[in-house]
């Protein structure tokens, strides 16, 4: 007897931002599953699948964020908790889909006695049964490499650009420190036509301090032009509105940011509201919560793109083609 197997997508998202995923399966043309997740009295978690995920194709999806009463570490241990229940539910493959990356910056020892938090959230995802990570705009590219399996690295960049392109001209694409330099270089590239040019920020973080960040002296002509800072996130905003206020000194004529990731944390908001940027414009990797939505803010949609990549691995065609090989780097 013969018999055609048929290969089957289904998409799950946690409680951190179900709106993406739900955007993300509109774009598929598909249904969000069921997770059914419970929380216990004692704040523990179980889930259960309200479909059967046996032979499956299975993605999770879940951006690692503290929101409605719950920290990063309930969002990361939700999402290892649905793998695992996708693994022991026979899933033929279980994709992690972490639009944002808990962790990211703890890639390295900076110091002596430190941990290296982004391989053992990497390594806790392998134990729950993961094959396959997706992630966008990694804090550092390096990270990919501590999951042992394939990664899929996205970038925002096209969706950045294509704002840019419709709303500015001739602008000066700056990286608010060295470390992002190449980043900016490329989107300043791939601008050119429409005038843009680039600079960047020299930012000197005092030893021993967390969230402290000062920009310093600016690389590049910005008198006169517009300023584009991009980052990949924008946290305490610090970073941000320090090197706004340099580059205005400079005789910048205005400042926008453009992050991946809103993080926005601590006193972000209020930073940006007093700062002199005009506008900030993130992506919808993370959820926005009312009390953070200020006048300045606009975000965009990125789940076109996620779709565009869950239906490339799913199909097994190439993930770098969507980005022309540009989100490897």
């Amino acid at each position: 007897m013969e018999k055609v197997t048929t290969k089957k997508l289904a998409l799950y998202s946690g409680r951190t931002h179900p709106e993406l995923a739900a955007s993300v399966a509109a774009h598929l043309d598909i249904q969000p599953g069921h997770a059914n997740i419970v929380q216990f009295a004692n704040t523990e978690l179980k889930c259960r699948f309200g479909e059967s995920v046996r032979g499956n194709d299975v993605f999770i999806l879940q951006s690692h964020y503290g929101i409605d009463g719950r920290s990063v570490n309930d969002s990361i241990m939700e999402q290892l908790i649905m793998c695992d229940a996708a693994y022991r539910a026979s899933a033929k493959r279980i994709t992690a889909v972490c639009p944002f990356y808990g962790y990211a910056r703890q890639d390295r020892k900076a110091d002596g006695r430190e941990p290296i938090t982004a391989r053992l959230v990497a390594d806790m995802f392998k134990a729950a049964g993961v094959k396959r990570m997706i992630s966008i705009d990694l804090h550092a590219g390096q990270i990919q490499g501590f999951f042992d399996g394939p990664v899929d690295h996205l970038t925002a960049m096209p969706v950045l650009e294509a704002y840019l392109r419709e709303n500015v001209t001739a602008p000066v694409i700056v990286s608010p420190d060295a470390g992002r330099i190449k980043v900016a270089e490329r989107m300043a590239q791939h601008l050119g036509d429409c005038g843009a040019d680039l600079a960047f920020c020299y930012k000197r973080r005092p030893k021993g301090t967390t969230n402290v960040a000062e920009a310093t002296e600016v690389i590049g002509e910005v008198a006169g032009r517009l300023c584009v800072l991009t980052d990949d996130m924008i946290d305490t905003a610090g970073t941000i509105t320090s090197a706004a206020d340099l580059l205005l000194s400079r005789g910048a004529t205005g400042v926008w940011a453009m992050a991946t990731h809103g993080v926005l944390s601590g006193p972000a908001i209020d930073r940006l509201k007093n700062s002199a940027i005009e506008r900030v414009v993130l992506t919808d990797t993370l959820p926005l919560p009312p009390d953070k939505q200020i006048p300045q803010i606009e975000v965009l949609s990125i789940a076109p793109l996620i779709a565009e990549a869950l239906s490339a691995v799913f199909d097994d065609t190439s993930v770098s083609e969507i980005f022309h090989g540009e989100n490897l780097a």
